[in-house]
C-alpha cells in the first residue's frame, strides 16, 4: 500500500509530551519530516531525540502558540529546514473544566484556555496559510473535542473554545477548497494525554457523563482498585472504557495518510464503552 506520509513535512504543536509526542513519533516512523513545537524546551528536545535516534527526521522550535509572531517563526523554520509545509497539526490545548460558580478559581485558567484553544489554533492556521496556498496544497488538522458538540454544565468555556475550533476549521475548509484539506479530530476522554491535569473542579465532568455518571464512576473505581473486569481495559472488547492515546494518534495518522484528493473531514474517536453522552 502507498505510504502517503513519506517525506511529508508536518508541524505538531504541543509536541513535548502526551498526544503530541505520540503523533510526532508515529508520523516520523512512517517517513514524515517533523517540526515539533512546544513551550517546554527540555521535553521538546526529548521528543526530537526519540525521533532522530531512530533515524527519523525532526527539528524543534520552542513556541508559544498564543504568540502569533512565534507561530510565524515556527512556520518559517519548517520551510527553511525542509522546504515546505504539508501538514499543520494544531494539537496544543488545555481543558480547565469548571462550573460558572467556580469563576474565582477558574478565571485565569479560562483566559489561558481561550488563548491556547482558540487563538492558538487561529495562529496555527494563519502561520501556514500563505505557504500552503502558494504550494497549491496543504492539510490542517485541528484537535477539537466532543465537548464542542453541545453545551453542557461544567464545560461552558472549554466547550465554547472547541466549538470555535469547529467553526474555524469548517470556514477554512470552505474558503480554501481545492488547496487546503482540513480535518477536525474530536476525542472523547483520553486521560493518559495529561489534558485532565488542567481541570479546576473534578465534579465538572458530570456534564459529559449525564445519566451515565453513576455507572461511569463505579466502573472507574473498579479500574482504579484493580477489581474491574479485564474487558474494560481490553481494546479488543466492546466494553473497552478508557481510550489509550495510541488509538487516537492512529486515527490522526490515518487522516494524514491519504492521497491529496481524499480528505477525512471529521473524526470522533471513542472507547466503545466509555459512557460519554456527547
Amino acid at each position: 500500500m502507498t505510504n502517503y506520509l513519506e517525506d511529508k513535512v508536518i508541524i505538531v504543536t504541543g509536541a513535548a509530551g502526551g498526544f503530541g509526542r505520540i503523533v510526532s513519533e508515529k508520523a516520523a516512523a512512517r517517513g514524515a519530516k517533523l517540526v515539533c513545537a512546544d513551550i517546554n524546551e527540555e521535553e521538546l528536545g526529548n521528543t526530537v531525540s526519540n525521533i532522530t535516534s531512530g533515524n527519523g527526521a525532526a527539528t524543534a522550535k520552542v513556541t508559544d502558540v498564543t504568540d502569533l509572531e512565534q507561530m510565524k517563526a515556527l512556520a518559517a523554520q519548517a520551510v527553511e529546514h525542509f522546504g515546505r509545509i504539508d501538514v499543520m497539526v494544531n494539537n496544543a490545548g488545555t481543558m480547565p473544566l469548571a462550573f460558572f460558580a467556580d469563576h474565582k478559581d477558574a478565571a485565569t485558567a479560562w483566559s489561558r484556555c481561550i488563548d491556547i484553544n482558540i487563538k492558538g489554533v487561529l495562529h496555527g492556521i494563519t502561520a501556514v496559510y500563505d505557504q500552503m496556498m502558494a504550494q497549491g496544497q496543504g492539510h490542517v488538522v485541528n484537535l477539537s473535542s466532543i465537548y464542542g458538540n453541545f453545551p453542557v454544565v461544567g464545560a461552558g468555556v472549554y466547550g465554547a473554545t472547541k466549538a470555535a475550533v469547529n467553526f474555524l476549521s469548517e470556514s477554512l475548509r470552505v474558503e480554501s477548497q481545492g488547496k487546503i484539506k482540513v480535518t477536525i479530530v474530536k476525542p472523547t476522554g483520553v486521560p493518559a494525554t495529561g489534558l485532565s491535569s488542567a481541570i479546576v473542579n473534578d465534579q465538572a465532568v458530570v456534564g459529559i457523563l449525564g445519566q451515565n455518571a453513576e455507572s461511569y464512576w463505579a466502573k472507574m473505581m473498579s479500574v482504579i482498585g484493580g477489581e474491574a473486569d479485564k474487558e474494560l481495559s481490553d481494546p479488543d472488547s466492546v466494553q473497552y472504557s478508557v481510550l489509550d492515546p495510541d488509538h487516537l494518534a492512529d486515527q490522526v495518522i490515518y487522516a494524514i495518510d491519504q492521497p491529496w484528493g481524499v480528505s477525512i473531514g471529521d473524526i470522533t474517536v471513542r472507547a466503545s464503552g466509555d459512557g460519554y453522552i456527547l
